[in-house]
């Protein structure tokens, strides 16, 4: 691999590294302390009177609770940690990566307001302005994710509130233009909001104009497929305030238990990500010499849409890319090669230690800007040997000639 190819791919992780380590970690004691902190667990919290339960010296704001369910201190510590990670000043941990988008969603939109989205938005996140949203009374519009500032800007409405950004698409791979989204929506009076979960650690969302910023802590920050979390990080302390009183209004919190998992998963997201940042590269280019392949979607290739911005604006990638077939093989010829795989689970997730596969085929598209008709499917490269991968996949990948000559 090209040295400073290398090196682009996994910047961000060595300047994260002793940050990674030796943050969120308690200071160490004369009587000595643990490595790691321990885990508080707990609903009811205790007062010695209701003037001490109403103060709460020594808490800020954010951190005072009459109970569980408004944070508990492994959550907090999990909160500040995030935050330094992501560059802004106060995260909120919530129960989901869905729930990190629509808890600001609700937070920061209202009756009569408009949201705009990109085409390659999230499903669910799509699933979700369609309806509850839509009851709400609230408008969503679509915009091509690669379009220009005047198109974007044609899309806008008095009533625009959000702009909201997913960069790179968790299905397509398109890169946006997140800065000039930004200065799109500012100029309008609206936030922008950015779905940064590929982005974590290696896209810094509020030094190129974001306003809150998402992730799926179920990804690469645990790390180890056993957690469902979601986290958003604002850097104002007016969004903070509106973003913290909808979370408590809404219920949202998280279990200690996992909160302390991810918060262990994070010490290692640096020498993970290296390695199968590493690996996902050299599988992608090994793809790209295969017949079958008519296309690869990883922002680090030219060819991908917006490896421009991946470039100018990324400090690394991770392990999760695309694969467009030729499009004289079917559907069900590339699901029925992904069944034989011996390596790579199926599975709707990514950014474990596992590698996977998962189909894409048809994602839902609203704008000019429709998707390819061809198979395509979505690879999460894990720990496993890169050799045994391409065994895998070449195996996979020959059955579809075998098929094609029958």
């Amino acid at each position: 691999m090209d040295h400073a190819l290398e090196k682009s791919l996994t910047a961000g992780w060595h300047k994260m590294a002793t940050t990674l380590v030796q943050g969120g970690r308690a200071a160490v004691e004369e009587g000595g302390t643990l490595v790691n902190l321990p885990v508080e667990r707990g609903s009811t919290v205790l007062f010695p009177s209701i003037e001490a339960m109403n103060r709460q010296d020594g808490r800020s704001h954010a951190h005072k609770a009459v109970y569980g369910a408004m944070g508990n201190p492994t959550q907090h510590e999990l909160e500040q940690f995030i935050a330094v990670l992501e560059g802004g000043s106060h995260t909120q941990i919530v129960n989901s990566g869905l729930s990190a988008c629509t808890t600001p969603l609700l937070a920061f939109l209202g009756q009569g307001d408009h949201l705009l989205l990109p085409d390659s938005v999230y499903g669910p996140t799509r699933r979700f302005a369609e309806t509850m949203l839509r009851r709400l009374g609230v408008q969503t519009s679509y915009y091509p994710p690669m379009a220009s500032r005047d198109v974007v800007e044609g899309f806008l409405q008095s009533n625009t509130r959000i702009v909201f950004a997913e960069s790179p698409g968790s299905h397509t791979f398109e890169v946006q233009d997140v800065p000039m989204l930004a200065d799109v929506a500012h100029q309008a009076g609206a936030l922008c909001f950015l779905d940064n979960t590929w982005g974590f650690g290696i896209f810094q969302p509020f030094e190129h104009g974001v306003d809150v910023s998402i992730q799926a802590l179920s990804k690469y920050p645990s790390g180890h497929a056993d957690v469902i979390m979601g986290s958003i990080t604002v850097n104002d302390a007016a969004h903070w305030k509106v973003l913290r009183d909808a979370s408590i209004q809404l219920g949202q919190c998280a279990s200690p238990d996992d909160c302390w998992l991810v918060l262990r998963g994070l010490r290692t997201i640096g020498v993970r990500m290296a390695h199968q940042s590493q690996n996902a590269y050299a599988l992608a280019v090994w793809l790209k010499t295969r017949s079958e392949v008519e296309r690869v979607l990883h922002p680090a290739f030219e060819d991908c849409p917006g490896h421009d911005f991946w470039k100018r604006d990324f400090q690394g990638a991770n392990g999760l890319f695309g694969v467009q077939l030729k499009a004289d093989i079917s559907v069900q010829a590339a699901e029925t090669m992904l069944d034989g795989l011996r390596h790579f689970g199926i599975g709707a997730s990514w950014g474990g230690y596992e590698s996977l596969v998962l189909p894409t085929t048809g994602h839902i598209r609203r704008s000019a800007e429709a998707g390819p008709t061809a198979p395509t499917f979505r690879v999460h490269v894990g720990l496993e040997s890169l050799e045994d991968l391409k065994i895998d996949l070449s195996r996979g990948l020959d059955s579809l000639a075998y098929h094609a000559a029958e």
